[in-house]
This record gives structure tokens, sequence and C-alpha cells, in this order.
């Protein structure tokens, strides 16, 4: 079911069988690529919408001086682009952290779902809603935390996604990015982030190896990081 993991994410408002199953069945085809790859490029036409059901994806933007600036990580469930529907292209570009696989929604189909359901009209519109409030906790993040903040903060908010959608161990989870990529995220030198790092680890918050992260203390993460996880409205 390519749908699956999106309707553990967003479960208000409750779908009918027959919503679901439309939802479903909206899907033209799906795709794959590999680490690094490009999906969708900044500006480009796009007359599709792409739901991620495995992988880890960026959505980001290179300065002129090649500074990278990471904007959004999204994880299996995630649609990456679904404004691109009325917006018909992205400001930005979304690209592959590890392989990925994709399902895609074609815009014709899109729109016949809000044509033909209110409340997948809702469900859609609160999925774009809350891919802005992310965004907007994380520009707090870049503009008013401190370094150390902005990373238990990150690892804090990516725990109860992941934790959402089965992808957990416990208090562990796969968080496949380099050390570059975490500071293209949290606006940090690679220096700085991995200083950072070390710092949450020997406080005993959480430990980040190869692509791991292990949290040590989530009490005492959390407040660290003064995460209140409202912002991403799972309840």
């Amino acid at each position: 079911m390519y749908t699956r993991n999106f309707l553990k994410t967003h479960q208000t408002p409750k779908l009918s069988e027959a919503e679901a199953a439309s939802l479903e069945a909206a899907v033209g085809r799906t795709a794959e690529f590999r680490a690094k790859q490009i999906i969708v490029r900044q500006q480009v036409p796009l007359t599709q919408c792409t739901l991620l059901l495995e992988g880890f994806v960026e959505r980001y933007k290179d300065t002129p001086e090649g500074r990278r600036q990471i904007l959004a990580i999204h994880v299996p469930g995630d649609f990456v682009d679904l404004h691109s529907y009325p917006l018909k292209r992205l400001e930005h570009s979304v690209a592959a952290l590890t392989a990925v696989k994709v399902a895609l929604f074609p815009h014709p189909a899109i729109r016949a779902l809000t044509e033909q359901s209110p409340t997948l009209t809702e469900l859609l519109w609160r999925s774009t809603l809350i891919d802005a409030a992310i965004n907007r906790e994380w520009i707090v993040s870049v503009g008013a935390r401190s370094a150390a903040v902005r990373l238990a903060h990150l690892f804090c908010e990516m725990y109860m996604r992941l934790e959402r959608i089965g992808m957990t161990d416990g208090m562990r989870f796969a968080f496949p990015l380099t050390q570059i990529d975490l500071a293209d995220a949290t606006g940090l030198t690679p220096v700085h982030a991995n200083r950072m790092l070390r710092q949450l680890r020997e406080q005993g918050l959480v430990e980040f190896r190869a692509g791991t992260a292990t949290i040590l203390d989530w009490a005492a993460l959390r407040s660290f990081a003064e995460f209140d996880p409202g912002y991403l409205f799972l309840e």
C-alpha cells in the first residue's frame, strides 16, 4: 500500500475506506533514485507530485558561492513536493539523501481527488500546512537557537517523525546523513557541527555514529532542546 505511511503520519481528518482507496488508486507509477540523485530541479515545470516510500530525501537551495542550505528532510510517508500541484514548479531542488523509492501522483489525479472529496482536499492541504509549520520551526532554530540546541532539536524531531511510522528501534533510529548534511541542515560549518555532536554525546544526551542516532536520555534531550512537538501535529 503506497499511502500507508502517509496515512500513519496524517491521521486527521479520518478517511473513509472509499476515500483511502481513491488516494491509493491515484498513484500513476513508482520510480527509484540513487543516493545524491536529483529528483526535482528548481524552476523546472512539473506535472506530478512525489510521495516518498523508502529512504530519505532533502529539499535544498545552493548559493552562487556553492554553499548548500538544507530546507527540509523528508521520511517515508511524506509528499516532498505536493505544493507543486498548484505552483507547477519549485523554487528549490529535491534530492535523494539515500537510495529512495517514490510514488508519483499525476497532477490531474490530484485535481480529481480534490474535486471528488472535501475530506481528501483537507488532508492534502493539511499535509502542506504541516510542512510549512516544520519549516518555520527550522527557521527559528537557525535564527535563534544555539548550535548544540539546533542539533538536539533536530534529533528530537526526527525521532518523533520516524517513531510515528514505526522506523525506530527503542531510542535508536537510522538517520543516514553525513556530518556535512547535518551542518547544511542547521546552518553550521562541518567542524562546528562535529564539536556540537561531541558535546551532546559527552552530556549523555544523544550519540550519532555511522548514520545511526541513539538517544541516551530522552527527557534530558527534550529539555535541553526545549522541544515542543506541537508543530508536528501528530495528535
